[in-house]
């Protein structure tokens, strides 16, 4: 007994069995990007999608196959078909779910996929309840079975080749077709391998369609249904969800997330580079002109970074103005020649709001590969270098290296050692002497902070200060280092020299406003005289709130504490609001001292003593190493000089010594 077949309703299973594969595949795809119960959402989804496509394929090319006699199904043996497809397909997906997966496991993910076809293809021809034995060709058996198993396993096996690429590769694609020719192949190779004996009593009805036939199609129409409506949400999970999350609002550039995305799922092992892009003083222009200005200058940046983005070049804003850019190659020249490109780009002027703006960028590159390290490291080690383009003077990149490396880990030791150095009182206070030349007597001290590490010995003020600045460790510091410097004051003032002590101030001082309080409970505690202490600021603090800076000095110069501004002329410009700030004292940073030959230096320097002269206001030369810079800034009216000339930072026992062996230092200054 034999039959035929319909070619259009054939056709129609061919494509049914693409569209659910290709569906099912897109949908696992979500698989590596979700996290947590999402991902076994998608499984899910993935799985049910694929065994409904097998099964629905299969009935409809039984459907397309005409024995020329009624045939019915059993339900429940149909029933348990379509989970045999479903439950294969789930475990199929689950084993080759993982990102990194050895090649064995992709032939185990086929083996099941392959027998959950066979198994529901011979099931679904054991619920036939027609007028005919049915006998099967074994070789023509293992034929289908082996089809089935070589195409599952190969088209698993481009799924996970090409699962990254767009959803609508053709790569993607051909993973499809290679999956339907499974299910196709197996199934009509096995239909080749049955044959049909009839029973004495057939009775034919070719022409009278039986209710199950109906069924058929009901189940046609519904898979198409089902196949339609997993498009629907992928279309909308893809372009509008996906956009929301993995889109930044402002720039249009991929966002945090999608970067996270890109290493969770890269597969390569080749090196990459990570160049970390952060704008420079973005601060500044966001708390003068607004942050509406500030979005606005983000968004423009966004626009020119752009046009950077290439098939082996990604951009992403990770947030606020910091960017960041992979690129796939290792070539160090290429990757130089992007960062100077990016930076050229940056600097080019902004007209936002009636406003010309210029902001310059910094960048950090790192380079390696993700198989030998883990992201993170890449990430933090681009952000390290990134600072230290900073530090380089801005609008500028850097390389990390492992030098570099060797520093930051450092860094974060002394760190971490901070806390416990004031708990052990690891620190200790050396005095500068300042000299002034015109009397020939001393002037004062500056107190210093020095820091004997345990395990690292003397640790370098220049790397300790910016730490503590960062971590807030400069607040107790400060605090101890003005009692410090208060108590050894009134003990030489009980030994004859009444000098006053200068100490440096943090910005962070500032900040909590309890400066004022501070002060007035170390010099009462001391019970030292307001006027034999100094407190020394840095013009860097005028770029802060300058209005309550200026406020909280005039209160501690209430007191009778004197001010000094240090550091004066070294890179923020201050001329503007010299009169306003309440100081008794400018001091010249040493960038002048070490430059007195040059003729404009020098009328540089004598601008600076004129001006404070009108100001009333003392000045003191910082660096002095020579008799020549004596001679020259007593010469342009400067007459008060600290540096090694007349005194290194010394401990409390040396400065006695010292003391000493200048007869005039003790006696009182008469100006």
């Amino acid at each position: 007994m034999g039959g035929s077949y319909n070619y259009y309703i054939v056709a129609l299973s061919v494509v049914i069995a693409i569209l659910a594969s290709y569906s099912a595949l897109n949908i696992t795809t979500k698989i590596s990007h979700a996290s947590g119960k999402s991902k076994y959402f998608w499984l899910l989804a993935g799985a049910f999608i694929m065994g409904e496509g097998i099964w629905s394929m299969h009935f409809v090319g039984m459907l397309a196959f005409h024995l020329h006699t009624e045939v019915r199904y059993d339900i429940w043996l149909t029933c348990l078909s379509m989970l045999a497809s479903i439950v294969s397909s789930f475990i199929a997906f689950y084993i080759t779910m993982p990102k990194n997966i050895v090649w064995y496991k992709i032939a185990i993910g086929g083996l099941f996929m392959g027998s959950g076809i066979v198994i529901m293809h011979y099931i679904g021809m054991e619920a036939m309840i027609v007028q005919a034995h049915i006998r099967y060709d074994h070789k023509l058996w293992v034929v289908s079975a082996v089809i089935a198993f070589a195409a599952s396993f190969a088209a698993l096996f481009l799924f996970r080749q090409f699962r990254n690429q767009s959803s609508y590769s053709w790569l993607k694609w051909l993973s499809a077709i290679v999956m339907g020719a499974a299910i196709c192949g197996m199934h009509y190779t096995g239909m080749l391998a049955a044959q049909y004996e009839a029973h004495g009593s057939l009775t034919t009805g070719h022409n009278t369609p039986s209710v199950d036939v109906f069924l058929l199609y009901g189940v046609t129409v519904t898979i198409f249904a089902i196949l339609f409506i997993s498009w629907g949400a992928m279309f909308f999970d893809r372009h509008v969800l996906e956009r929301m999350a993995y889109k930044d609002s402002i720039t249009g550039l991929p966002n945090r997330n999608e970067m996270n995305r890109f290493f969770d799922t890269y597969e390569g092992s080749d090196s990459i580079a990570v160049l970390f892009l952060d704008l420079d003083r973005f601060k500044s222009i966001n708390d003068t002109l607004g942050h509406n200005i500030g979005d606005l200058l983000v968004q423009q940046v966004g626009l020119r970074l752009q046009q950077f983005i290439r098939r082996d070049q990604m951009a992403f804003r990770i947030g606020g103005d910091e960017f960041l850019f992979i690129v796939n190659s290792g070539d160090l020249a290429r990757i130089e020649a992007f960062a100077k490109d990016i930076l050229q780009t940056i600097k080019k002027v902004y007209h936002i709001g009636g406003n010309e703006l210029y902001v310059t960028g910094s960048i950090g590159i790192s380079v390696g590969s993700i198989q030998e390290n883990d992201r993170s490291i890449l990430l933090k080690t681009a952000d390290t270098a990134m600072y230290k383009a900073k530090g380089l003077g801005k609008n500028q990149y850097c390389i990390y290296s492992d030098e570099m490396g060797t520093r930051e880990v450092r860094k974060m030791e002394l760190e971490k050692d901070l806390q416990l150095a004031l708990e052990q009182k690891q620190f200790y206070v050396v005095y500068q002497p300042k000299w002034n030349v015109r009397t020939n007597q001393l002037y004062g001290f500056e107190a210093l902070t020095r820091w004997n590490h345990p395990r690292l010995g003397h640790v370098s003020p220049s790397e300790f200060i910016p730490i503590a600045e960062e971590t807030g460790h400069i607040i107790p510091m400060t605090r101890w280092m003005v009692e410090e410097a208060c108590r050894q004051n009134k003990l030489w003032q009980s030994q004859g020299v009444a000098k006053p002590v200068s100490v440096n101030l943090s910005t962070r001082l500032f900040e909590t406003d309890s400066l004022l309080d501070m002060i007035h409970g170390i010099l009462t505690s001391v019970e030292l005289e307001p006027e034999f202490l100094e407190l020394e600021i840095t013009e860097s603090m005028v770029l802060h709130d300058i209005d309550d800076i200026i406020r909280q000095l005039l209160e501690i110069r209430k007191l009778g504490v004197r001010v000094s501004m240090d550091d004066f002329g070294t890179g923020y410009s201050s001329i503007g609001l010299i009169d306003r700030l309440p100081i008794d004292a400018l001091k010249l940073d040493r960038l002048f001292t070490n430059d007195l030959d040059t003729p404009s230096k020098r009328a540089v320097i004598h601008a600076i003593i004129l001006m404070a002269e009108n100001l009333h206001l003392d000045v003191i030369a910082e660096g002095v190493e020579h008799q020549e810079h004596i001679d020259f800034l007593s010469q342009l009216g400067c007459y008060v000089m600290q540096g090694y000339y007349y005194g290194k930072p010394m401990l409390i026992e040396t400065i006695e010594q010292w003391l000493k062996d200048h007869p005039g230092a003790g006696a009182p200054e008469n100006e």
